[in-house]
């Protein structure tokens, strides 16, 4: 028995540490343009590199506008109520 917290679950507990590990880069994008750079609507706070999510297809367009996501469970979680998720980026 440990007095260690419990670990907290997330659509993201698969990510890595490592962004390379992960193969999409999103997690840092050292040097990516301010303008490249965004938060995933579902795992709010979590940085995102739209070229990197773009290219690993981490992302869903929704009335017109284009939502970035920081991990592959983010997609499917928006989907389920994308209302939800966008309401939380405007």
């Amino acid at each position: 028995m440990t007095n260690d917290p419990p670990a907290t679950s997330s659509c993201c507990s698969t990510r890595t540490a490592d962004p390379d590990a992960a193969g999409t880069g999103s997690e840092t994008a050292p040097g990516a343009a301010s303008d490249d750079m965004t938060t995933c609507p579902v795992m709010v706070g979590s940085a995102v590199s739209k070229k990197a999510a773009e290219a690993a297809g981490l992302y869903r367009d929704h009335e017109g506008e284009r939502y970035y996501f920081c991990c592959a469970g983010c997609g499917p979680a928006f989907d389920a109520d994308p209302a939800r998720y966008a309401a939380g980026v405007a």
